[in-house]
């Protein structure tokens, strides 16, 4: 069945077991406005790098980028609304209700822009979403195995997966993510409605082991893995050696990768 699980692009519904319990140690809860958000932030006198987890994923998912990033950079990941300790909310769970959150969740927070934003999965596409909607608030850009903004299209179709897969989505999507998903065609074309980001770094890290799988799903998955440096001229796209989780399974390729955004970042000349 491993040919049949491309909708796991999307969906990070194993993050229970591969992350276990553990949670990053500078982990916290604030208040913005009446709402508990849960997050952890480092701080350092450096532009920030801030993280977005994939669909069903909590902050703990960088467990093995974040602590060297943050040695000497200020980092900050959070759980969206609905996740770990972060209160639900009412407002609809696309992008622009979920980007939005976060800039005014950095904001207070007394972080700066410009950012290095860092997504995973379906984080990546909020991520998208941020740097053309605020693209004067992003320095740089870096995709982790991102979610397209036509995942969910052709052979990408929910309704297109394999029962099995359909099945574990059933089971083990509820409440926030849930949401998220059903309103993913939604986000993808808030992303595409607006200007692509050009003219600062990108990097779009791609998992190179679902290129091994045969299936038309599979395939389809594949093709939108490749299409995604087309989305960002002058992005540099970085084959992985990894499944989709490569910041767990291959957390120094993210590391690398938000080090030369950064030292980009700092030598392009201020406008």
């Amino acid at each position: 069945m491993r040919n049949r699980f491309p909708v796991a692009h999307v969906a990070v519904f194993l993050v229970a077991l591969l992350s276990g319990c553990a949670s990053l140690p500078e982990a916290t809860t604030g208040k913005v406005g009446d709402r508990r958000v849960e997050f952890a932030l480092t701080r350092h006198p450096t532009i920030a790098v801030v993280f977005e987890n994939g669909l069903g994923g909590r902050m703990e998912w960088w467990k093995k980028v974040i602590p060297e990033i943050s040695k000497d950079t200020t980092t900050f990941a959070y759980n969206r609304p609905g996740y770990g300790k972060s209160d639900p909310v009412s407002s609809p769970r696309d992008g622009v209700h979920i980007v939005d959150e976060l800039r005014a969740l950095l904001r207070s927070e007394g972080l700066k822009p410009p950012y290095v934003l860092v997504g995973h999965s379906l984080g990546g596409l909020y991520m998208q979403l941020y740097a053309r909607r605020y693209p004067d608030e992003v320095a740089a850009l870096v995709l982790v195995d991102s979610t397209h903004p036509r995942q969910l299209d052709g052979d990408g179709a929910l309704n297109r997966q394999s029962f099995l897969v359909r099945a574990v989505l059933d089971v083990s999507l509820s409440g926030a993510a849930e949401q998220e998903l059903a309103l993913l065609p939604q986000t993808g074309q808030q992303v595409l409605d607006l200007p692509t980001f050009a003219g600062r770094p990108v990097f779009v890290l791609s998992a190179a082991e679902p290129l091994k799988q045969t299936s038309r799903q599979a395939a389809d998955a594949n093709a939108k893995r490749e299409d995604i440096q087309r989305l960002y001229p002058g992005a540099r796209q970085i084959w992985v050696d990894s499944g989709h989780g490569i910041p767990l399974e291959k957390p120094d390729a993210v590391i690398s990768a938000i080090r030369e955004a950064l030292a980009e970042s700092a030598a392009a000349p201020s406008e």
